[in-house]
Parts: C-alpha cells; sequence; structure tokens
C-alpha cells in the first residue's frame, strides 16, 4: 500500500466512522443510583457483614486502628458473595510497582469440590495476602532475578471494587507490593508510611492549639487529569505514536493553537459521548468526576475530580487513567497520556491539588475569613514554606521523568524551579509578621462588571498564578508539575514526608517556648512565624516563572534549577533526604536508591527506544520518500530541459541537501548509540541526555524539514494537522 493510500485510509475511517454499539441511553440510571455500585464500600459493608465485625473493619478503615486479623475470613466470604452476585469470576490483587503503572494477577473463585463438581472459595488468607513474582518488577538492586518472592497485602482503606468487561466482572483488591524481605517494591507502602508520618506530626502541632481530633489527620488530593484524543487509525499509521507514546517526527502545521479558540470550546460530539462514558464507568467505582472540559491545545482535554483522601485519590487516579484508555478505544480513538505527544503546542500534565486535614477539621490550610488571626492556619502554612525551601529540589525529583522533561520550563507547565506562590493576601500578612507587626488582612472585594443586569460576583483578595509550580489556591496548594501518566503517589510521598519534617519542628520550637504553658502560646507563635519567613522567604516568588529574570533572580537566591531527569533524581540519594526519609521511617536508604536506580534506567531505556525509532523511521519510511520525489524532480527537470525550458534546480537542491544532512544525521544518532557507556545508570543517564536526545533532535529537524517539500502523495505518516483536527 502506498504511503499516501494508508494515510487516506486511515483519514476516510475518521470521517466515516460510525459507533460499533448503539448509544447508550445515560437517562436509564440517575448518576446517585449509579455511584459506586460496584465498590464495596461503607453501605455494602454495613449490609453484609456483622454488626461486630463491621463496627471492628469501620475502626481501622476510619480511625487507624490495627486490623484485627479474625475478620479476615468474615470479610472475605462477604465480599465474595457480593462480587458473585455481580457475576464476578475471579479476584485480583491490584498493586502499583515502580514501573508507574498498574498490576494485577487474576485467581478464579472456583476450586474443585472433589465430587467432580466445583464450588467458588476465597478465604481471608487469600484477600490478606498474595504472592506475585517479584523478580520481574524493577527494584533497583533490592533483589536479584533469583530472588522471586513477593507479597501483596490488602490496603483495608482503599475499598475493593468490580471491574466490568463485555464478558463478565472481576473482583479487584488494592494492595500494597513489599519484598520477603519487606522492602517496599510500590508507589502505595511509602505513601501509606507518609501518612501515619504525618499524623503524627499534625496532631503535636493541633495539641499545642487546644484541637483534638479522633480521626487521623491525612493528606487529601484532587489530581486534574489532561490527555489527548486522536482517531486509533492515524496511531496504526505512525509507528512512534504507537511504540513510544509521542511523535518523533511531525512539520508544525499552518494552525496550532495560537488563536486560543481550543480552550474551554465546544467539545466535538464524538469526544463528548466518550466523556459522557468515562464518567459513567468512573461513577460505578465511586471515582467521583467533577469536571470535563476541552484544554489549549487542539485534541487535548481535561477530566478532574472533586477531592479526596490522598491514598484513595491515589488509586482512583490509576483508575482514571485505565478507564480512559479503554473506553477511548470503544469510540475508534487513542487516549495518549505522554505528556509531550505533540511538539510545538502544550502537553500534558496532572495538577495536583494538596492539603492536609480531615472530616472533623477540613483543610488545615483554610484561612478563614481574617487570615491574619489564624495562628493555626499560619503556623500550617509557614511549615508548608519552610519544607518546600529545604526540600524543594526533592519534589522536583519526584516528577523527573524523560518525557516530562519535554513540558517542564516552557510555557506550559511550571520552571524546574521550585518556589511558592501565596498571593496578595497571604504575601501581605507574612510580610507584615517579619516586620513585627500584624495590622490586618486584605478582605474580599465585590468585582461590578459594568452590566446592570449582571449581580457583582465575589471578588478574591488575589490573583492566581499559572506560572507557579507550588501555588496557593485558596484552601490548598497546587503542585502542576506532575507528568500526565505519572502515579500522584510520589510527589504525595515527599509533601507528606516534608510536611512532617517541618510540623515536627514547629511542634518541638512551641513547645520549647511555652513549656506546657497555653498563655504563652501567642507570643511563641508570632516569634517562630517570623523566623520562619526570615529564614525561609527566599522561596516564595509571585511573578512570572516563565521569565529569564526569575531564572536569574532564582539564582541569587540559592534556589536550584534543575532542567534535566539526570540532574534532578541524585536528589533522591542526597544526605539530607536520606535522613529525612529514614527520621519519619517513610523509606530507606537501601529502597531510596533503589528508586533512583529505577528511575534513572527508565530514562535511558525511553531514550534508547526513541532513538532506535527514530532511526528505523528515518531509514524506511522518511528517507524512500524523499528519494521518490528527488527523482521524480530530476525527471522532470530534464523533460524540460529537454523541450528548452531553462529551469533552475532550487527545489530539486533543496531536496538533495536536506537528505544528505537526514542521512548523516541518522549516522551520526547510530554512531552515538554505539557509545553508550554502561555500569553506571547515572552516567549512562546523562549520555542519553546530552548525546542522544540533540542527535535524535537533529534527525527530526531534517526530517520535518523534508515533510514540508516531498509530494504529500509520497508522505505515508499523516500529519499534524490531520491527527489533531480531523476529528
Amino acid at each position: 500500500m502506498s504511503g499516501i493510500q494508508s494515510r487516506l485510509n486511515a483519514i476516510s475511517a475518521v470521517t466515516n466512522y460510525v459507533p460499533s454499539a448503539a448509544p447508550l441511553n445515560f437517562a436509564e440510571t440517575k448518576p446517585t443510583d449509579l455511584f459506586g455500585c460496584n465498590v464495596f464500600n461503607d453501605k455494602v459493608m454495613k449490609e453484609r457483614l456483622p454488626s461486630d465485625a463491621y463496627k471492628s473493619l469501620k475502626k481501622t478503615i476510619e480511625y487507624g486502628e490495627k486490623l484485627d486479623p479474625a475478620l479476615a475470613d468474615i470479610v472475605a466470604n462477604a465480599m465474595k458473595d457480593w462480587a458473585i452476585e455481580k457475576g464476578a469470576t475471579h479476584f485480583t490483587h491490584v498493586f502499583y510497582p515502580l514501573t508507574g503503572l498498574t498490576a494485577e494477577k487474576h485467581d478464579a473463585f472456583l476450586v474443585p469440590d472433589g465430587s467432580g463438581g466445583a464450588m467458588a472459595q476465597f478465604s481471608g488468607k487469600l484477600l490478606i495476602q498474595g504472592e506475585p513474582d517479584a523478580s520481574s518488577f524493577p527494584s533497583g538492586g533490592l533483589r536479584t532475578t533469583f530472588e522471586a518472592r513477593g507479597y501483596t497485602a490488602w490496603d483495608v482503606t482503599s475499598p475493593a471494587y468490580i471491574l466490568e468487561n463485555p464478558n463478565g466482572t472481576f473482583l479487584c483488591i488494592p494492595t500494597a507490593f513489599v519484598s520477603w524481605t519487606g522492602e517496599a517494591l510500590d508507589k502505595k507502602t511509602p505513601l501509606l508510611r507518609s501518612l501515619q508520618a504525618l499524623n503524627k506530626q499534625a496532631k503535636r502541632v493541633l495539641g499545642l492549639f487546644g484541637v483534638e481530633t479522633k480521626l487521623p489527620v491525612t493528606s487529601y488530593a484532587g489530581p486534574e487529569q489532561e490527555y489527548f484524543l486522536i482517531d486509533r487509525n492515524f496511531v496504526f499509521t505512525r509507528p512512534d505514536l504507537l511504540i513510544a507514546g509521542r511523535s518523533l517526527f511531525g512539520a508544525k502545521p499552518a494552525k496550532g493553537q495560537e488563536f486560543e479558540d481550543q480552550y474551554f470550546g465546544a467539545i466535538p460530539r464524538r469526544v463528548l459521548s466518550f466523556m459522557m462514558e468515562v464518567e459513567r464507568e468512573l461513577y460505578k467505582l465511586g471515582v467521583p468526576v467533577k469536571t470535563r472540559h476541552n484544554e489549549v491545545a487542539p485534541g487535548q482535554y481535561e477530566i478532574a475530580p472533586i477531592f479526596e483522601a490522598g491514598n484513595l485519590a491515589t488509586d482512583h487516579n490509576q483508575l482514571v487513567m485505565t478507564v480512559l484508555r479503554n473506553v477511548a478505544k470503544r469510540y475508534g480513538m487513542e487516549c495518549l497520556l505522554h505528556e509531550k505527544p505533540f511538539a510545538g503546542i502544550n502537553g500534558s500534565g496532572k495538577h495536583l491539588n494538596y492539603s492536609i486535614g480531615n472530616a472533623e477539621l477540613g483543610s488545615l490550610f483554610d484561612p478563614g475569613e481574617t487570615p491574619h488571626e489564624n495562628a493555626q492556619f499560619l503556623i500550617f502554612c509557614a511549615a508548608a514554606i519552610r519544607a518546600m525551601h529545604k526540600f524543594g529540589a526533592l519534589l522536583r525529583a519526584t516528577v523527573a521523568t524523560a518525557s516530562n522533561d519535554h513540558r517542564l520550563g516552557a510555557n506550559e507547565a511550571p520552571p524546574a524551579i521550585m518556589s511558592v506562590y501565596l498571593g496578595a493576601q497571604l504575601t501581605d500578612v507574612f510580610e507584615q509578621i517579619k516586620a513585627g507587626a500584624v495590622k490586618g488582612s486584605k478582605k474580599k472585594d465585590a468585582l461590578t462588571v459594568g452590566v446592570d443586569t449582571l449581580p457583582p460576583l465575589p471578588m478574591d483578595p488575589g490573583d492566581r498564578n499559572r506560572t507557579s509550580p507550588f501555588a496557593f489556591t485558596g484552601n490548598r496548594f497546587e503542585f502542576r508539575a506532575v507528568g500526565s501518566a505519572q502515579s500522584i503517589a510520589g510527589p504525595q510521598v515527599a509533601l507528606n514526608t516534608m510536611m512532617s519534617e517541618s510540623l515536627d519542628y514547629m511542634a518541638t520550637e512551641l513547645e520549647k517556648a511555652t513549656k506546657g504553658d497555653p498563655g504563652k502560646l501567642n507570643n511563641a507563635v508570632q516569634a517562630l512565624l517570623k523566623k520562619v519567613i526570615i529564614e525561609h522567604e527566599a522561596i516564595i516568588f509571585n511573578g512570572d516563572g516563565y521569565s529569564e529574570e526569575w531564572h536569574k533572580e532564582a539564582e541569587k537566591r540559592g534556589l536550584p534549577n534543575l532542567k534535566t531527569t539526570p540532574e534532578a533524581l541524585p536528589e533522591i540519594t542526597s544526605k539530607p533526604v536520606i535522613e529525612l526519609f529514614k527520621t519519619y521511617g517513610v523509606l530507606s536508604e537501601a529502597e531510596l536508591h533503589s528508586r533512583q536506580e529505577i528511575y534513572l534506567e527508565q530514562y535511558s531505556k525511553t531514550i534508547n527506544t526513541e532513538a532506535n525509532l527514530a532511526i528505523r523511521l528515518a531509514k524506511t519510511v522518511i528517507f524512500p520518500a524523499a528519494v521518490r520525489y528527488q527523482g521524480e524532480l530530476a525527471a522532470t527537470c530534464a523533460n524540460l530541459k529537454a523541450i528548452g525550458h531553462d529551469v533552475k534546480m532550487i527545489t530539486l537542491e533543496d531536496v538533495t541537501a536536506k537528505l544528505r544532512s537526514l542521512q548523516k544525521a541518522v549516522g551520526d544518532l547510530e554512531g552515538a548509540l554505539g557509545k553508550v557507556p554502561h555500569g553506571d545508570t547515572l552516567k549512562e543517564a546523562k549520555y542519553f541526555c546530552e548525546a542522544i536526545l540533540p542527535a535524535i533532535n537533529t534527525v527530526r529537524e531534517w526530517a520535518d524539514c523534508l515533510e514540508t517539500l516531498v509530494a504529500d502523495d509520497l508522505w505515508a505518516l499523516p500529519s499534524y494537522q490531520e491527527m489533531l483536527f480531523i476529528k
């Protein structure tokens, strides 16, 4: 099949797309009735468990009390009966290894009864613990290949759920994943450990203010998930999208996002149908998705949930990504979660809205109407400022990947420099604290639009800053540097542990100053806040994070600018970070080193894959198309000369020159790949960053130039304008 024919077939399939099934009638079931129907939630447990068992399990879930092992068989039996009633034939322990993906192994409920028949069986032992092969998952040296034993452990705080398939359903049980020797091999275990540390230190601070709460203080998260949708037929004709998840080649289209007509625009009908089914599936799983809209780039969209407890929000975000991918296929589309699938337009992130608190206290980052008088809030806010100044480089390292490097620092994502945006109101309050006399804070006002029929609008005391990586947004902080495909567990682990250290410091300083006398608390708080803001105000920046001036200013302030993954990842094993995680029992030194090794390996493997893809596509698709066009041009020029036309072969010379440049660039890339140093993962990653990536970009440069010259009927790869604008 010719290049143009494969493209035409893909375009025809898109423009003539017909859904494979009749449209779903979403009015049949109310969302309120649908929500959580496939979740073994509190309502189901209350109905199916004996009263004593339910109360005991509830204490574990709500108050963090130790799980009574005697409950396991009772819960397992109830869970099995509920799942079978919903058509489940299998169960699986769902876990989140250090690949960043979701992993599962399915086991059947069915077992022989010894009389030629079979029965359904599921014990407490099977519920509590599973044993997947640990040798085939990344361990960063914690386990060798022949040491295969690993365990999954039931996370009772994240409810089990049913996943539906056209051929049946299966029970999913969220679990932690550890090695036989107890090291964390996953994303969940450190998150649960960090939540314990956060609870302990936050309650110390609250106790000084006379605040008691039975519920654990936990982190809350609301990840805004961005993604691209393109027709699957285009993906099948783009090996780079199919394998690498991003386009390694593609000339800039005549129109991109510069008209700003995509953002919040009317959602295309096919995309809206997809979104509605995604939401329906997520409602069943108890995921509280709230918002959907077009994003800035053509073909880019967003889905966002309501705030949830951090551990549950992390599991739910993994489900969101799974459902997005699966449902997209049913609509003939591909959901791209790569951070930068298309050059020249915005990539995709995952804004992590972060706060701490619980159902009794609300958000501890809520300033109230008079933040200057809210000493408790100011202590927690100051703790966040201090934590970011001390460990901002660690937070940067948690979002360091080969794909996220493509967007950090561009005009679509915050810079790699970690800073805190407080806004006008809080900046003013902390400036007053620094000066030693707090007199008040800016009030909310009303915005008059100037149209009589429109009411006055409540006006916040400060604007928002979209260039800040860690911005205060009313009652929470928004960490805007997380990549679209990443788990939100890593950033939360860092934030929770950083906050634990800062709250520990705050509590210790206040305890020393007050010596148990509540009457001394106010003066102690004022003195501590002043000390913290003077020592750590360098991290506060309310200006344009994209400006060159900020980069220079950040350097003066001593703030690190870790632009690439090889620069950022060593922060994970710096002495202060090792001490931080060790002190609060979140990750051991060995576990930290393993993660650095794994993430460096993933970085190098990603770029190595892209390099090999670039070489293959250049040799087998782009070069042949250009050579054919070169031949056509040469023949045409010769024919014109034969009949007496004086032809200047500028186009032919241009194509020939770019072909030579492409050929040289491919050769240089192949040569560079042959010199990759092995044995030292950091050295290898630096080489891929400094030598291989530029070589890939050079190949792309000449290939994209040829795309703008070669006749369209010879170019096999679907263009950007086709993939992004044909829905």
